[in-house]
C-alpha cells in the first residue's frame, strides 16, 4: 500500500512592521517614495493617477476579445490635466493607474483592494484582477466601477486603494517581468485588454 505525504506551507501578509523592513530592504520599492502616514496595519495605501481609459460607444453589438480591430479602438485615453477631476458616472466602467509605479520581490505577490470609505459611496477598485505577481514591476491599472446611484468625482492624487503584500513559500523561478509574454510588464498607463494576444 502507497503512502502519499502532502506539504502544507502557509503563506504570511507582512504587517506593517514588515512592509516598513522590506521597503528599506527594497524588496517592495514604491516610487515616488511612500508617506507612511498612509501605512495601515498590513497594507499601504496608493494615490490615483492622472490617466484613464474610457470605453466607447460602438456601432458594433459586442465586443469580441479574441480580436483586436485597429480602425475602432473601443477605449480612448483621457489625461486630466493638474487641479482637474474625473467624475464617474453611476454604471461607469473605467480603466485607471496608480500615481505610483510599485516593484515587488520575487518571493513576494501583492494585492490590491479597494478602500472602505470609496466603497461605501459606490466606487470599487478592481472587478477581477487584484493579484500582482511575484516580480510585478508597473504602476497598477484599476478597474474602477461606479456601483452607486449618484456620480462621483475622482481626483488624481486622492488615495484610491491599499495595497497588501504576501511572502511566498519560495521565490519564484520566472518573475513576472521576465513571463514569456507578460502583456502588463512596466506599464505606465492604463492599457487595453489583451486577451486577443492568447493562443
Amino acid at each position: 500500500m502507497k503512502c502519499q505525504v502532502y506539504i502544507i506551507v502557509q503563506t504570511m501578509v507582512l504587517s506593517d512592521r514588515d512592509i516598513k523592513v522590506a521597503l528599506k530592504l527594497k524588496k517592495i520599492v514604491i516610487t515616488p517614495r511612500p508617506d507612511l502616514s498612509h501605512l495601515g496595519t498590513c497594507s499601504i495605501d496608493l494615490r490615483l493617477g492622472n490617466v484613464f481609459r474610457v470605453f466607447n460607444h460602438s456601432e458594433h453589438p459586442y465586443i469580441d476579445p479574441s480580436k483586436k480591430d485597429y480602425s475602432n479602438e473601443i477605449t480612448k485615453k483621457v489625461v486630466v490635466r493638474k487641479g482637474g477631476h474625473f467624475v464617474m458616472q453611476p454604471g461607469d466602467f473605467v480603466l485607471a493607474v496608480t500615481l505610483e509605479r510599485v516593484r515587488i520581490a520575487n518571493n513576494l505577490m501583492g494585492r490590491l483592494e479597494g478602500r472602505s470609505s470609496l466603497g461605501r459611496l459606490g466606487i470599487v477598485v478592481h472587478s477581477t484582477a487584484s493579484i500582482f505577481d511575484a516580480g510585478w514591476d508597473g504602476k497598477c491599472v484599476l478597474e474602477l466601477g461606479n456601483l452607486g446611484r449618484m456620480a462621483v468625482k475622482l481626483t488624481p492624487g486622492m488615495r484610491i486603494c491599499a495595497m497588501s503584500f504576501e511572502e511566498l513559500s519560495s521565490a519564484v523561478d520566472v518573475p513576472y517581468t521576465k513571463k514569456k509574454g507578460a502583456k502588463y510588464a512596466i506599464q505606465k498607463a492604463p492599457m487595453e485588454s489583451t486577451l486577443h494576444e492568447e493562443k
